[in-house]
Formats: structure tokens, sequence, C-alpha cells
């Protein structure tokens, strides 16, 4: 779809918000004049994005939604660190955790970085088959970190 059919079919559900996500969004260069367009027609963009490509053509409007890569998940070193630059305080930094390792680099990486002062949210979302909500939350509260559970319902819904 171009830009203007991907306007027409958006403007089909009356709401101001959208979401760019799936896939690594980034990797289509045509994703930039899209989000241009949407801020310019009044809509409130957000961008799910791996962190692996670099932020700096993304609209300053946009509301960034970055992950940071676990050492769990053996993608460390896809992390485009220079992106923390990028960010401001509309933005979000989601770490998707597999196991304590994951928890204590997450947690040494926001502080490093002062990341609770640089963004908007910082999320932890536990690794569906390796760590349960429950685990992880009582990390959270017992180190009484600012951040904020986050689980993929889908996948415990099992929606189709």
């Amino acid at each position: 779809m171009n830009i203007q059919e991907i306007l027409k079919e958006i403007q089909k559900f009356k709401c101001k918000t959208v979401e760019i996500t799936g896939g690594e969004p980034l990797l289509q260069d045509d994703v930039y004049s899209l989000m241009d367009t949407l801020i310019e027609q009044g809509y409130k963009v957000l961008l799910e994005t791996s962190g692996a490509i670099s932020l700096q053509r993304v609209n300053k409007k946009v509301i960034k939604i970055m992950d940071l890569k676990t050492p769990s998940s053996q993608m460390t070193s896809h992390n485009l660190w220079e992106n923390l630059s990028y960010l401001n305080t509309q933005d979000e930094i989601k770490f998707v955790i597999g196991e304590r390792r994951d928890y204590d680099w997450a947690k040494s990486v926001i502080t490093q970085y002062g990341l609770e002062k640089r963004c908007h949210r910082l999320l932890m979302s536990p690794t569906h088959a390796l760590l349960s909500p429950a685990q992880l939350g009582q990390w959270i509260m017992s180190d009484n970190i600012p951040v904020k559970l986050q689980i993929q319902l889908h996948k415990y819904l099992q929606m189709p």
C-alpha cells in the first residue's frame, strides 16, 4: 500500500493514534515518510523498534518504544547504543527478561544511562516460556525499581 492508501484505511477507524510495529518497521525506507505524513495529519504516532537501526531519521514527535536486547536473547550486539541519544521524555524502553541475569543487566543499564530520567517509561516484559510475570514482578517490587511490568497478553489469551 502507498501512503495515501494507508491513510484512507486508517481513517476508517476514527481514531487519532497509530502504532507502527511488526518485525522491524525501520527496514522499510518509506516508513519515515509515513510517520511524517501521519504527524502532519494530526495523528499521535508510536513506533515499536528493535533498537538495531538508527533512530536519527525518526520524526521527533513520534513516540518511540525501543527494545534493548538482554543477554539471554544472545542479541545484545544488535543494541545500537547511540539510539539512546535520540530518545526523549515521551519515549519508552523495553527490556524482555528471560532470567535473573537479564533482570540484573537491565537494572545496571537503567542506572548507567540514567534511563528513568531520560524516558517516559521503562518496561520489563517476561519471556513467555522462560519466566513468569509473577517472578519478574517480585524482583521489581523487591528492588523498587522505576519500571512497569508488561506482559504479551496475546500469548496468554491464545488468540487466533
